[in-house]
């Protein structure tokens, strides 16, 4: 018990002596009192306010926008190109649609003469030559409107009966029955459908615009024939009758002939 307070003088005299000394030692010295404190007082670092700012801060609500803000605008810009893209299609789609049915006959439609059926480009003439030992093939006409457009429109004889490689002239009437001038266009069709290839038009009112002012009536003709390979061709046997139908449908132009919403 007596060797404790000269262990304690001994330990002060070696920290004194290597210039250490705990917190509660030097308070005690300094004011001559002893404190009840811990034998060792934990000494942290104050963190000064001036300390220099983190290098990895957070981002900014704008440094989180522009990844997203780009990415919006390459969505936009490839909206738009499709949009374009689907409206100039759908535009030069009915022209070239137009063009192949009139050399193909597909869907239904007569083909365009002349040249049809004509070798190496000669003259369509040639081909007008009717089958005379052939069966006449009756023709029927068939006219209708659509229902925004307030024309009356209708065939000027119920049939006619040709042969293959004989012409032929039908003629349609169009009345417009609204008090204001109107531009229509009429579309076409063969039936039977596989009857469209050797059906030839030499001069139709189909797919060329048509204005008829306020009350006014005209009549269409349609000068055609049918192609004499009709007889040849297998699939063309029992086929006796053949219909055109014509469909007119209000253009999209009004009469001054400017580029007008179709009405609903």
């Amino acid at each position: 018990m007596n060797g404790s307070p000269r262990l304690w003088s001994r330990l002060s005299r070696n920290n004194a002596a290597s210039g250490w000394l705990c917190s509660s030692c030097a308070t005690s010295k300094s004011t001559g009192q002893k404190r009840a404190t811990p034998f060792f007082q934990s000494s942290m670092r104050a963190i000064s306010n001036s300390s220099k700012p983190r290098q990895n801060a957070a981002p900014t609500m704008e440094q989180l926008r522009a990844p997203f803000k780009t990415k919006n605008a390459s969505t936009l810009y490839y909206t738009l190109s499709i949009i374009l893209g689907t409206v100039a299609f759908s535009y030069g789609s009915v022209p070239m649609y137009k063009m192949i049915c009139q050399t193909t006959g597909w869907g239904g439609q007569p083909i365009k003469a002349p040249g049809h059926g004509g070798v190496d480009g000669g003259d369509p003439a040639e081909r007008l030559k009717p089958v005379t030992n052939a069966k006449r093939i009756r023709i029927t006409f068939n006219g209708s409107v659509s229902d925004v457009l307030p024309w009356k429109f209708t065939p000027q004889q119920r049939e006619v009966r040709v042969l293959p490689g004989e012409t032929a002239l039908a003629f349609y009437t169009a009345t417009n029955n609204s008090p204001e001038d109107i531009i229509g266009v009429a579309t076409y069709s063969v039936t039977p459908a596989q009857v469209s290839p050797y059906f030839a038009k030499i001069q139709c009112f189909c797919f060329e615009e048509q204005r008829l002012n306020a009350g006014e009536t005209v009549d269409m003709p349609v000068f055609f024939y049918i192609d004499p390979d009709f007889v040849n061709d297998p699939s063309m046997k029992g086929i006796e009758q053949v219909t055109l139908s014509y469909t007119f449908f209000k253009a999209r132009y009004d009469k001054n002939g400017h580029l007008t919403p179709m009405p609903v």
